[in-house]
């Protein structure tokens, strides 16, 4: 497995994937041809889909358009056999030849790669395990946590990334809390995050501490439909539900910064081993690879918090991921909005209930978190296309505007 760096990402919304990742190719795409005086931007299936509301072709021509004349074409019944988020850049000189024509994928969490392999980032196989059973034999043997296995297989600066991780996803609480008014797009989907926060204080404080993690969540995944600085966790569409779960747990418990940064690592393993085993893309898997994995991180992480045994934060993890099963990626219009901002908050409440239940065992259970993740790859594969973030089925299909 390569360094949770590469699943946590800090960037702007509204999707990782149909946002971050192409803005990404452009800039390296531009970086080869700067004498370019027009490009070809091919976008195909799920790209193309849902890039308009995703704004994938302004992230692109953000990049290229200063630069040269940008023409994008748009693909949405074309799936290329590698990945449902396929593009093709094309470079052209001033006679209108062709300088390069390049195909690459955005697979997710922002990052991208070709047929050939990964583009960018590092790309180093740091972690030595790669699944859940044997960290957790190692764990078991060793008497060590999975935030101190992650110590060990990560450079010495991972503390200073979570430190930085951490900083932005609380300051996208505090900005998400403090913003009203309408949302960018035509859905004209009002901000809740403020209002449920406010509303919180007049509840006892068990159905408060409900409300708060409610508005946390709404606040990230609002700030990150309009485009605010976010950190992917593991993907921009869900990135609302681990900062709520520990900006709440800090809050409330009075956990430390440290404390809160080994949850963060623990939190990144679970995710890196769906993203190595599996997919943590919703246009492969649908939105069990979304919500659904960041709901097992979240998971994982309260429960090391509040001092669960390996066997049970692997146990909470599972659980946070089984209920997930078969969650389809339906966008309305295309837009990271409806379901997803209500999809985060009740993933941030589920994460709680799964750490509370796990508490209760001993983590001894029939269906381990690896079979699990087994069986949400096998489960995204056998959805149709128009379950995984194509904006055809689902929610999506007919959706009238008010």
């Amino acid at each position: 497995m390569k360094s949770i760096k590469e699943l946590y990402r800090i960037g702007s919304g509204p999707s990782s994937s149909h946002t971050m990742g192409p803005k990404k190719a452009a800039e390296l795409f531009l970086s080869r041809h700067p004498e370019a005086t027009s490009f070809n931007v091919t976008l195909y299936g799920s790209l193309a889909a849902t890039g308009k509301g995703h704004f994938t072709d302004a992230a692109i021509i953000s990049v290229l358009q200063p630069h040269a004349s940008v023409n994008i074409i748009w693909q949405p019944k074309i799936f290329l056999p590698f990945h449902p988020n396929g593009m093709t850049f094309e470079a052209f000189d001033k006679d209108g030849t062709e300088l390069e024509n390049w195909t690459v994928y955005s697979i997710g969490g922002g990052a991208l790669s070709t047929e050939e392999g990964p583009i960018g980032g590092d790309n180093r196989e740091i972690y030595g395990m790669n699944s859940m059973q044997e960290i957790l034999d190692w764990c078991q043997i060793s008497g060590k946590s999975y935030w101190e296995y992650v110590q060990e297989c990560e450079d010495s600066d991972i503390w200073d990334y979570l430190a930085e991780v951490w900083a932005t996803m609380k300051a996208s609480i505090k900005r998400g809390l403090e913003q009203e008014g309408v949302l960018p797009g035509p859905l004209n989907l009002r901000r809740k995050a403020a209002t449920y926060f406010i509303r919180s204080s007049g509840y006892k404080q068990s159905l408060r501490s409900r409300g708060l993690v409610f508005a946390y969540a709404l606040a990230v995944s609002e700030e990150n439909a309009s485009g605010g600085q976010i950190v992917t966790a593991p993907t921009c569409g869900s990135c609302g539900v681990v900062p709520a779960v520990l900006y709440h747990l800090q809050e409330s418990r009075e956990f430390s910064d440290a404390r809160i940064h080994r949850a963060l690592a623990t939190a990144g393993l679970i995710g890196n081993i769906v993203k190595t085993n599996a997919s943590i893309s919703g246009a492969e898997v649908g939105c069990q690879g979304e919500v659904g994995v960041a709901c097992a991180m979240a998971s994982a992480a309260a429960n090391q918090l509040f001092g669960g045994s390996p066997a049970q934060i692997e146990y909470a993890a599972e659980m946070g991921l089984e209920h997930h099963l078969g969650m389809t990626c339906d966008p309305v219009c295309g837009l990271v909005q409806i379901p997803c901002i209500e999809r985060n908050a009740y993933a941030a409440a589920r994460a709680l209930d799964a750490n509370l239940f796990s508490s209760y065992t001993d983590g001894i259970h029939r269906v381990s978190f690896d079979k699990v993740v087994q069986v949400m790859k096998q489960t995204g594969h056998d959805l149709p296309s128009l379950y995984k973030e194509t904006g055809e089925g689902g929610l999506a299909k007919d959706y009238k505007q008010m």
